[in-house]
C-alpha cells in the first residue's frame, strides 16, 4: 500500500470557516477513518509535524469528525454521516489561553 496524501474521499476547497478546508467528494458514513493527520516530530513547534489531511481540516463547535490517536500518530474518524459537499471539521485548539 503507498501513501496516499488524501483519501479519495475528500479534497480541498474554499471554506466559509476558513481559508482553505477538506470537503467530501462523496458520501462518508460514521465511524469511517480518513487517514493520518499527523506524526510525532522534535523539529515541528508543537511537537507534531501535520500530513496533508491534518493541514486542511478547519474547526468546529459542532464536528463531524473527531482526531484519534493510536502509537503516537493522530488520524482522523467521522463521527456522523457526511454528505458529499459537506466540509469536514472537528473541534480543537492550537493553543491553551
Amino acid at each position: 500500500m503507498s501513501y496516499r496524501p488524501l483519501p479519495d474521499n475528500v479534497t480541498i476547497k474554499n471554506s466559509g470557516i476558513e481559508g482553505l478546508g477538506l470537503f467530501a467528494t462523496k458520501d462518508i458514513s460514521k465511524g469511517v477513518e480518513l487517514g493520518l493527520t499527523h506524526i510525532p516530530s522534535e523539529f515541528a513547534e508543537n511537537g507534531f509535524a501535520r500530513t496533508p489531511l491534518g493541514g486542511f481540516y478547519n474547526h468546529s463547535e459542532d464536528p463531524n469528525c473527531v482526531s484519534t490517536t493510536f502509537g503516537g500518530h493522530k488520524f482522523l474518524e467521522t463521527i456522523k454521516d457526511i454528505k458529499a459537499g459537506d466540509e469536514i471539521t472537528s473541534f480543537y485548539t492550537l493553543y491553551e489561553v
